[in-house]
């Protein structure tokens, strides 16, 4: 599965992971996705979007 909001389409990013000596090495920042459960259907939400979601 790929790590994709349903809500909102946010991607994991990409940083880079800095070493003692300063060398840099690729990375890839997940979302922190949830899955929550509407109408019967299963969503892979972020959790910006939950918060969005609970305030309306």
């Amino acid at each position: 599965m790929a790590k994709i909001c349903d809500f909102c389409g946010r991607v994991p990013q990409t940083s880079f992971k800095r070493s003692h000596s300063n060398i840099a090495t690729k990375r890839r920042q997940n979302i922190n996705l949830q899955i929550i459960r509407t109408g019967g259907e299963k969503l892979r939400i972020c959790t910006r979007c939950k918060k969005k979601l609970r305030k309306k």
